[in-house]
């Protein structure tokens, strides 16, 4: 006979003990892993002497807006690219239109040797010129700057074989029959530019003499000056002035790459130079002035007109169709205009600097379309590639990589899929494959045995190390697309993360030392070497989002496909199934054969072996009695059926909520609550055999409960037999055997009794949880404590109001029925006042995103992990007995910290969350805000005013600066009212902003010196605790005396005499 014992030692810790307490699949871990290479962009053909062949896929785009073209590329690669892949629709979302990308294959397309080197420097020009820089080396870093494309030779490093295909522009035509003719007159001129540049370009001002002494463009001044006014003379050439439009142009002396606007009439390298918009003085006379001062040139032609330029700015996630974009097209869309937030920010340059490159300016637009688009094609790569070492193929068809890609795809990702909605799915589908697979091969054992196993078999610490077995972690996507860091084959990056966790390698081992629980640690974040840190949970959801995914694609038999491949035992063998339906016919049922045909007419379902219903409607009792079965095995099984039917119609049927919210509904319908009401209504509660006197007296009182009820509110929380939600789940169990696990038949049966199935619409939330979200909606806090008497526990929850606090309480059997009674009576208060969960619903699905009224804690941007500013405050206890006026802690002043405080300390206090008003500003010439590295410009300025509610106090109100960005200015304001909650007396605080390590480690000693008195004045007697406290008192005052509390510094000599007197009075107390 099969057992479980030799099952349930399996390791599922990889051999490593868990770090602090949190284990593998937790969400405290943080595990450092590597990322797999994409093997379908691999390529060899960099050095090749001879031709390559390339499997080619076009690229084409569509924009919703009428004549505005994007022209096509062609994507070259070594390796055929996956169906999937060379087949994909993907949408690019701008600010205010819409481009459709089509890729398609397009056969094979042969390339020279010389061709392939052409194209690689094109690749090399543009994607460094747009994205990257094409100089390296500067006087600030020591080295000397350099052209990057100098030598060809330094170009290699350019190219990864690991990372190696080619996009290449085509010609804009519509010929059908030559669907890829690729526009070699644009290659070829960035080939020019890049050998023009190597000669000409102006690298500093020491090395600038010799090029001051050639002729700009092959023309002497006199030459170029003959005929001015119909000529513009360029470094590389010249140009009637009515061919300059639009002209794509790169800057000599930066690499700059822009396109002409238009020629400035009346103006010239002479003309006075143009300063910021800060109005800060000038320091140059003149463009040739500037030009020469900071460059070293001397301009060949300083009476040309200067061009208006249109510079390239950086590539933008435009996979993310955010709301004010969506508004924006809309509003366009119904012929309304709308006002340029802010101006274009052009640039005047004289012509000679600057360099044609012979590309249409529409090529140069299309660019910015290549960032997303390869980075939505390089995930589902991945996902292909996934579905490729999985191996699943069912009449031809695979699962599609699509839902793969979901499955993969975390929130952090901020894409508009995730893998939540698999994983649930997954969860079920797993659950009901390993009961199935436990319950068929252990007949023996009991249903206590059974569930201990399936919790291992399907916990996240199993699946975790599961999955890191078969290297999904590897493939997860966990951070949000980061276009400035892609790079192309071909460019280098400008924003390098060099590896600092000292793995050469880019799989990291599955090692303790690379595990953590630092809550700084930034998670998703990779390094060149592709190593970032995991929240070990992730991998567990990971491996359940995969099931899930591969049981849409191709079904159960996809599901356990996966489930062996990654390694869980949930095999369903025929041969069990029969066995255990031989074993129940065995038994005599004659004297309950009138129960069960009652029973199965209620059904509507008859059983082919009836010692199964039998079995699932006899009372565990009996088997302690020597009946020798009971229906606890099948109620074991009909939780999982009924689970894994239940999630796949929810997830059918709601397509359009979110994921929270598909799980609520899943915990509303799935749970022994709602199915006892079920056995109720639907009258199966007295085919429970041979139930003892006190569980019938139960069920009598319960079905009286039910059938009182005005709505199923009501029920909420209230005890309940459990063993009537056991019967109802011990039935599905019955008919899933006797159907030879047939799910459609048992859903056929059970959808009828399990109507109306909970909906968005009806979704009744437990007293507790819908308490929670009620005050979370309100900014409101409560407390809760329970109290454990003889087995009843009582429970006290009090909410505080503006203007009332409200006290609820409950008694239950478990803290958690207490909690669920304590809450009724909190929200039946509440709704008498007028607060309701739905009426707060309603209002937030109401409330604009870019409404000027936000909560506090809305969008707190996580603290920045670099060196930073820090205003600490006193540390202390809030609010605790004998503390009049609480104490906060430290304050991080980096975006998000002061708010992060603020609602700490309204938390603490039970005091509501403020309110903001945020007022904008807009300008028409940028302006600074901020100091040293967070100094920044912007057109729109913010004010913030906020207003706290104290309860038995009143409304306080603060005005803060005016900053760049909306949460920035409610920083602002946030930290003007802790100001004055401390002036008011209602908050204590000692503020400081350090400036050097030495006042930093000597306001350190401070605090710390603070802390011991504090703690010493507890344990001292009556007359020295109050000395104690006066003198800390009077230091506190000595501190608020500063008016400028943000730029508060403690000076050394100071520090060392609060220093002195601690160490005094603590002296004092030692003696």
């Amino acid at each position: 006979m099969d057992s479980l014992q030799g099952e349930s030692n399996l390791e599922v810790e990889n051999g490593d003990a868990p770090v602090g307490g949190a284990g593998a699949g937790s969400t405290k871990r943080k595990e450092l892993h590597g990322t797999t290479v994409i093997r379908a962009l691999s390529g060899s053909w960099m050095d090749t002497a001879q031709g390559v062949m390339f499997h080619a896929c076009k690229i084409d785009f569509t924009c919703d807006v009428a004549n505005d073209f994007y022209p096509g590329f062609v994507l070259l690669t070594e390796c055929k690219l996956d169906n999937d892949v060379a087949n994909t629709k993907v949408e690019l979302y701008l600010l205010d239109k819409m481009v459709n990308s089509a890729v398609k294959p397009c056969g094979e397309v042969q390339l020279s040797p010389d061709q392939i080197r052409r194209a690689m420097r094109f690749h090399e020009l543009l994607f460094n010129g747009l994205f990257g820089k094409l100089f390296k080396g500067s006087k600030a870093s020591g080295t000397p700057r350099e052209f990057l494309l100098q030598r060809e030779t330094d170009c290699s490093v350019l190219w990864n074989p690991s990372y190696m295909y080619l996009i290449l522009p085509l010609e804009s035509q519509n010929s059908l029959e030559d669907l890829l003719s690729i526009n070699w007159r644009a290659i070829d001129s960035c080939v020019a530019v890049i050998e023009f540049m190597k000669d000409n370009c102006w690298l500093s001002a020491e090395l600038s003499e010799r090029k001051n002494e050639m002729v700009v463009g092959g023309l002497s001044p006199t030459e170029g000056s003959s005929n001015a006014m119909d000529t513009i003379h360029l470094a590389n050439s010249s140009l009637p002035v009515g061919e300059l439009k639009d002209t794509v142009v790169m800057a000599i002396h930066t690499g700059r790459i822009y396109y002409v606007i238009e020629s400035l009439a009346n103006t010239s390298a002479e003309s006075p130079f143009v300063g910021n918009a800060d109005g800060k003085p000038v320091k140059y006379s003149s463009f040739s002035d500037y030009f020469n001062k900071k460059y070293g040139i001397v301009l060949n032609y300083p009476g040309q007109p200067l061009f208006l330029l249109k510079q390239t700015h950086n590539p933008f996630n435009l996979l993310i169709d955010n709301e004010s974009s969506a508004s924006r097209r809309k509003m366009l869309s119904n012929g309304k205009e709308i006002a340029t937030e802010k101006p274009q920010n052009h640039v005047h340059m004289p012509p000679e600097l600057l360099v044609r490159v012979d590309i249409p300016l529409s090529v140069l637009r299309a660019f910015y379309l290549i960032p997303s688009l390869m980075q939505r094609l390089e995930s589902m790569m991945l996902a292909c590639q996934l579905r490729e070492d999985i191996r699943f193929n069912l009449s031809g068809s695979g699962i599609p990589s699509s839902l793969i890609l979901e499955a993969l795809t975390t929130l952090r990702c901020c894409e508009d899929f995730s893998s939540e909605r698999l994983e649930l799915l997954g969860d079920s589908v797993l659950k009901y494959a390993v009961s199935c697979h436990l319950f068929l091969k252990y007949p023996e054992q009991h249903e206590g045995e059974l569930s201990r196993e399936r919790q291992r078999a399907v916990c996240n610490a199993t699946l975790h190390g599961l999955g890191t077995s078969c290297r999904l972690q590897e493939y997860i996507r966990d951070t949000a697309f980061e276009p400035r860091r892609w790079v192309a084959p071909g460019q280098l990056s400008v924003h390098p993360v060099p590896c600092s966790h000292g793995i050469d390698t880019t799989e990291v081992p599955l090692d303790s030392r690379y595990h953590t629980i630092d809550e700084n640690i930034i998670v998703g974040k990779s390094c060149d070497n592709g190593h970032r840190w995991l929240v070990s949970k992730s991998i567990a959801d990971c491996v359940e989002a995969l099931i899930g995914a591969y049981y849409i694609g191709g079904g159960l038999v996809a599901a356990l496909h996966i489930m062996k491949w990654l390694g869980i035992e949930a095999e369903l063998e025929p041969s069990y199934v029969d066995k255990t339906i031989q074993l129940a016919s065995d038994r005599s049922y004659s004297e309950k054969a009138n129960e069960i045909v009652s029973l199965e007419s209620k059904l509507g379902y008859e059983f082919s072996t009836k010692g199964l219903l039998l079995e699932a409607i006899t009372y565990a009792a009996e088997q302690e009695a020597g009946l020798g079965y009971c229906y606890e095995r099948l109620e074991f099984l009909g939780d999982a059926v009924l689970d894994f039917l239940l999630t796949w119609y929810l997830y059918e049927n709601h397509t359009d909520i979110d994921p929270g919210e598909l799980t609520d509904l899943r915990s509303a319908s799935v749970n022994n609550e709602n199915f006892a009401q079920i056995s109720v209504r639907r009258n199966l509660y007295p085919y429970l055999q041979n139930c003892s006197t006190c569980l019938l007296n139960q069920i009598t009182e319960y079905v009286q409960l039910v059938m009182d009820a005005e709505d199923v509110k009501t029920l909420l929380g209230r005890q309940f037999p459990k063993e009537l939600g056991d019967l109802f789940e011990s039935i599905a169990g019955a008919i899933l055997i006797d159907t030879k696990l047939d799910v459609k038949e048992v859903w056929r049966i059970f959808e009828p009794l399990l109507s109306p199935i909970v909906t968005p619409g009806n979704l009744e939330l437990p007293p507790f949880r819908e308490l929670i979200e009620l005050c979370d909606c309100l900014g409101y806090f409560f407390k809760e404590c329970c109290v454990n008497e003889g087995g009843v526990v009582l429970a006290e929850l009090k909410l505080q109001l503006k203007d009332v606090l409200l006290i609820g309480e409950g008694i239950g059997r478990t803290g958690k029925g207490a909690k669920g009674q304590a809450a009724l009576h909190l929200l039946k208060d509440l709704e008498s006042r007028g607060i309701s969960y739905v009426w707060c619903v309603s209002r937030r699905r109401k409330r604009d995103l870019h409404d000027d009224v936000s909560s506090l804690h809305d969008s707190i941007v996580p603290a920045s992990h670099k060196k930073q500013k820090a205003c600490l405050l006193l540390p202390g206890s809030v609010g605790g007995p004998g503390v009049g006026t609480p104490v906060i802690a430290a304050i991080n002043t980096q975006k998000g910290g002061p708010r992060t405080s603020l609602y700490d300390l309204c938390k603490r206090l039970q005091w509501p969350m403020p309110s903001f008003e945020t007022t904008e500003h807009k300008l028409k010439s940028p302006i600074e805000f901020g100091e040293g590295s967070n100094r920044k410009q912007g057109f729109n300025s913010y004010a913030s005013k906020i207003s706290l509610h104290i309860p038995d106090f009143g409304v306080v109100q603060a005005m803060g600066d005016q900053r760049a960005d909306k949460k920035s200015s409610q920083d602002s304001a946030t930290l003007c009212l802790l100001y004055k909650l401390e002036e008011l007396g209602k908050l204590q605080a000692i503020m400081a902003i350090h400036f050097d390590l030495q006042d930093f480690i000597l306001h350190a000693r401070v605090l710390k010196l603070y802390r011991q008195a504090l703690r010493t004045a507890r344990r001292a007697p009556p007359h020295t605790r109050v000395e104690l406290q006066h003198t800390i008192r009077q230091e506190m005052e000595n501190n608020r005396d500063c008016k400028d509390k943000q730029k508060v510094r403690f000076l050394i000599s100071e520090g060392l005499e609060r220093v002195k007197r601690l160490d005094e009075m603590l002296d004092m107390q030692g003696s």
